[in-house]
C-alpha cells in the first residue's frame, strides 16, 4: 500500500470533483497528491528496498514519487502511460478537457502546438513547489516537471494503448514502445449470470450503457435517460450500473436488464452498440468488441479518447450537458442506421484483436531484465 489512502465512502464526492472539466486536474494534484508527497515517497521507498531491494521499478502515471525513488536509489526504472493525451504531442495534439477547441488551433502546425503547450505548462508551474522542496530535502537536483516530462523514464516508456488511437510520434519520449491494450477484467473467470444469458438470448442484441469504474459514482440521470431513449427507439437495453443506487425507482421494462458488474469481454461482443464515458479501459474494450459507440466524456482523457474514436469513424460523441433523451435517440439512430459506423468498428476491432498488448509489454520489461542480469553478472565476474 502507498499513501494517500482513499476511503470508498469518499468516492462520489472525490470523483465528482476529479472529473470536473475546469478544476479536476488542479484538484487531483493539489489536494489528492501534493499534500502527501512525503508519505507517498516513504511508502514507495520502503516497498522498493524491502527484502533485499527491488531490481526494477515500473511506475504508473499517478505514482508521482516513483521517479524520485529510482533517482535516489539507482534502481532501474520503467514508466508507463495509459492513453495518448499524456504525451502532449505537437504532431498529434490532444483535445484537453478544459478547452477542447484549442486542439483545432494546435493542429495548425507543431510550432503552434508547442507554444500553446508551453503556456499551459507555465500556468501550472506553481503546482510543483512541493516537489521542489522534497527534492531539495532528499539532496536531489532540480528535476523535470513530474506532471509532464518528469514522469517518463529515459530507459523505457510503455504506452499501454493501441496504435489505432495513436502511432509513434517524433516528439514522444525516447524509448517509447506502443504495446497495445493490456486488457483487464475484474473477476475474469466469473461466469455470466443465467438471467443475463436468458436476456441476451431472448431478442435482438441490446444497446449497452455503461460508465466504467469511476464515472459510475456520479451517474446522475444517465441511466434514467438511457432507459427512456431505448424505450422510444423500441430497442432493448443492457445497463451496467455499478450499484443498485443508480437505478431509477420502479420496475424495469422487460426490454431492459441491469447488472452491477459484468466482465466487458463476455458481453460487449453480443450487443449492437455501446454507450460509455470514454475512459481508456472501457474505450479499449469497446474497440476490441468491434461495435459502434456513443461516447459521453466526463473530463480528463475521456474528451481526447472520444475525439480519437470519432476520428476512426467508429462512433459519435455527445456531451454530458446534451445527454438528453431526444438527442440520445437521434445519435443512436444514426449509429445503428448507418452501416459505415458498423464497418469501421468491425475493421478497427480486428486490428485491436490482433495486438498482444500484455505479451508485448511483458517482453519489453523482460528485455530490460535481461540487460540488468547481464550487467550484474559482469560486475560479479570483475
Amino acid at each position: 500500500p502507498v499513501r494517500p489512502d482513499i476511503q470508498l465512502d469518499q468516492a462520489p464526492e472525490l470523483v465528482k470533483r476529479a472529473v470536473d472539466a475546469r478544476d479536476g486536474a488542479r484538484y487531483i494534484w493539489q489536494e489528492l497528491i501534493a499534500p502527501y508527497l512525503r508519505q507517498t515517497y516513504d511508502d514507495t521507498l520502503a516497498a522498493a528496498t524491502a527484502d533485499g531491494g527491488a531490481d526494477l521499478l515500473i511506475s504508473h502515471m499517478v505514482t508521482s514519487m516513483a521517479p524520485l525513488v529510482a533517482e535516489k536509489t539507482g534502481i532501474r526504472w520503467i514508466s508507463s502511460v495509459l492513453f495518448p493525451m499524456v504525451f502532449l504531442s505537437a504532431y498529434d495534439p490532444p483535445a484537453l478537457a478544459p478547452l477542447p477547441f484549442l486542439r483545432t488551433i494546435a493542429a495548425i502546425h507543431p510550432v503552434v502546438a508547442r507554444a500553446l503547450f508551453a503556456l499551459g505548462k507555465r500556468s501550472v508551474r506553481s503546482w510543483m513547489a512541493p516537489v521542489a522542496e522534497l527534492r531539495k530535502e532528499l539532496g536531489l537536483p532540480p528535476g523535470k516537471n513530474p506532471i509532464f516530462e518528469g514522469q517518463h523514464s529515459p530507459e523505457l516508456v510503455l504506452a499501454l494503448f493501441s496504435e489505432v488511437l495513436s502511432g509513434l510520434q517524433p516528439d514522444f519520449p525516447p524509448n517509447t514502445r506502443i504495446t497495445g491494450f493490456p486488457f483487464y477484467d475484474q473477476e475474469p473467470d466469473r461466469q455470466c449470470a443465467p438471467e443475463l444469458l436468458r436476456f441476451l438470448d431472448s431478442g435482438e442484441p441490446p444497446i449497452l450503457f455503461t460508465l466504467g469504474s469511476s464515472a459510475v459514482w456520479v451517474a446522475e440521470d444517465f441511466y434514467r435517460t438511457s432507459i427512456e431513449a431505448a424505450r422510444r427507439m423500441n430497442k432493448r437495453a443492457l445497463l451496467l450500473i455499478g450499484s443498485r443506487g443508480n437505478l431509477p425507482s420502479g420496475e424495469l421494462p422487460a426490454s431492459v436488464a441491469a447488472f452491477d458488474y459484468i466482465p466487458y469481454h463476455s458481453v460487449m461482443p453480443r450487443v449492437s452498440c455501446i454507450v460509455h464515458q470514454g475512459g481508456i479501459g472501457t474505450t479499449g474494450q469497446a474497440l476490441r468488441a468491434g461495435k459502434p459507440m456513443l461516447v459521453m466524456p466526463f473530463g480528463h482523457d475521456t474528451v481526447d479518447n472520444a475525439r480519437r474514436c470519432t476520428g476512426l469513424g467508429v462512433g459519435l460523441t455527445l456531451s454530458r450537458k446534451n445527454y438528453r433523451v431526444n438527442r440520445v435517440v437521434e445519435v443512436l439512430s444514426e449509429l445503428l442506421g448507418n452501416t459505415a459506423y458498423q464497418k469501421a468498428a468491425e475493421r478497427t476491432g480486428r486490428q485491436v484483436r490482433e495486438e498482444t498488448g500484455t505479451v508485448t509489454a511483458c517482453n519489453e520489461i523482460e528485455k530490460i531484465g535481461v540487460r540488468l542480469v547481464n550487467s550484474l553478472f559482469r560486475e560479479h565476474t570483475k
